[in-house]
């Protein structure tokens, strides 16, 4: 098993990172779509773990097939998509002292507060986030977690360009910036991303604010960070965008970026 951060990564993109991914014969490049709407954190994080289980179960069965002869079985994909009511989560290298919200604090900001198995320091969920749990396995597409989080970068950059925003990369952090340029004087960060990989199996995954309450992210050190600020579509928009209307957006950016095709349930 392997965890990677969710804010930091120890290579700059390179350029071919964000080519689509090609295709490759006889893996599937299906991905099955779960709208959850605002869901419990714990519920979804469970429902990661099931869908995670399910396809390990695959691989080891496929290993076993390989050994006797047998055709192997198609590993699925999912993608599920959702909302959490007002949480934070800590990942497996974030330092406790950096959600600055004691018990009481939380339960007046009706916010609860998880350790969990990815990588990374600590983050805020909440209502008006966008926040993608990708179950996929990468045998099925490339097997680079590199390339894979900055695909995923890739398909956020491309959402915000098509509302008008200049969006991109900060050398050895990952996530996705506004005013991402060395030197811009005010770099936000409007997506964060958090994975874990087991056996090339992915969950966790990207949280995008949209109409997010960042007052919430007053409460944290997020990934860390001291220096830099969070965002939202809708701070720098000005309005509210709904957040079905970005899923629309995006979703077609993540199938070609992932030469795949998504199956909505």
């Amino acid at each position: 098993m392997s965890l990677y951060s969710s804010c930091a990564t120890p290579d700059p993109a390179p350029a071919s990172a964000v080519a689509p991914a090609a295709g490759a014969a006889g893996h599937n490049r299906q991905i099955i779509v779960r709208k959850l709407g605002l869901a419990d954190y714990e519920a979804t994080w469970a429902l990661q773990e099931e869908l995670l289980a399910a396809t390990l179960a695959v691989k080891v069965r496929n290993r076993q097939a390989a050994d006797e002869g047998r055709l192997p079985e198609a590993t699925p994909n999912y993608l599920l998509l959702c909302q959490h009511p007002h949480v934070y989560t800590l990942g497996k290298s974030g330092k406790p002292e950096h959600l600055l919200l004691d018990a009481e604090g939380l339960a007046r900001h009706s916010a609860t507060f998880h350790r969990i198995n990815r990588g990374g320091d600590i983050t805020y969920h909440g209502p008006g986030q966008l926040v993608g749990y990708p179950i996929l396995d990468l045998d099925n597409f490339f097997t680079d977690i590199h390339r894979y989080l900055r695909l995923l970068e890739e398909a956020v950059i491309r959402t915000l360009a098509d509302y008008g925003l200049a969006a991109g990369r900060i050398a050895g952090l990952t996530g996705v910036w506004l005013d991402f340029e060395e030197g811009a004087p005010n770099p936000r960060k409007i997506c964060a991303l958090g994975v874990k990989c087991s056996r090339w199996v992915t969950m966790h995954g990207f949280a995008f604010n949209i109409n997010s309450d960042l007052t919430y992210f007053g409460h944290i050190v997020p990934c860390g960070i001291t220096d830099k600020a969070v965002t939202s579509l809708q701070q720098e928009l000005g309005h509210a965008v709904p957040v079905a209307e970005v899923e629309q957006r995006l979703l077609p950016h993540l199938a070609d970026l992932f030469a795949a095709d998504f199956i909505v349930e």
